[in-house]
């Protein structure tokens, strides 16, 4: 199974019947394709629309209709459209019950870099750091390791996106959750051990007696 979809159907589990949430760009947008049809969620788009529907099909799209990264969505029958100041008022405001965000590194302490790297060109900072700080929970959909290094590290080296730590990180080796403030091995990723995910963490997991595989 590819590695991305790996992520984004195990994050889907995490979703429950009337949560509010909010899907950054990269593998969090592939979440919403998992979710159970009998599973009603309401997706956010942090540039102004409750109500995201599928990509539309080609030459249906609307130029005024899109996400917080541009690409062109659809309106769910019953959506509700508003300004930035509004979307941004339910983020900080505590309203957004899931937060999908990718991810540059997470430390062991569940804390995210996620929004620039020195010397790079960036576009802006979006949403992130307001999503982080404002979400009532956070999930990381990331993958494990980029040009052979580890995102899981023992201190983040990349500017932190907030100093509030993730609740969750999904990779396609593992589940990682951060329990009294530890990186902890919760779940590993089908036919992925114990052992392969510790070659290709950097940061120190505490592994519990029992880690039972992804359910996906």
């Amino acid at each position: 199974m590819d590695p991305q979809v790996i992520i984004a159907r195990r994050v889907a589990k995490e979703l429950k019947n009337g949560d509010l949430v909010n899907l950054g760009i990269g593998i969090p947008t592939l979440v919403a394709h998992y979710v159970p049809s009998d599973l009603k969620v309401f997706f956010q788009s942090e540039n102004g629309l409750i109500g995201t529907g599928p990509i539309p099909e080609q030459g249906m799209a609307h130029p005024t209709l899109t996400d917080a990264g541009g690409r062109p969505i659809s309106a769910l029958p019953g959506a509700s459209a508003f300004d930035s100041a509004m979307s941004f008022g339910l983020i900080r405001g505590g309203h957004v019950d899931v937060t999908v965000l990718g991810g540059l590194q997470v430390d062991a302490h569940g804390l995210l870099a996620n929004w620039m790297i020195p010397g790079k060109m960036v576009p802006g900072m979006g949403g992130a750091m307001d999503l982080v700080s404002g979400a009532k929970r956070v999930i990381v959909a990331m993958q494990h390791a980029a040009k052979g290094k580890s995102k899981i590290v023992a201190k983040c080296t990349l500017p932190l996106t907030s100093a509030r730590p993730v609740n969750l990180v999904v990779t396609d080796m593992a589940v990682i959750g951060f329990p009294d403030g530890k990186a902890t091995l919760l779940e590993t990723a089908p036919g992925i051990s114990i052992g392969e995910v510790m070659a290709v963490t950097d940061a120190e997991l505490v592994v519990p007696d029992i880690v039972p595989e992804m359910k996906i």
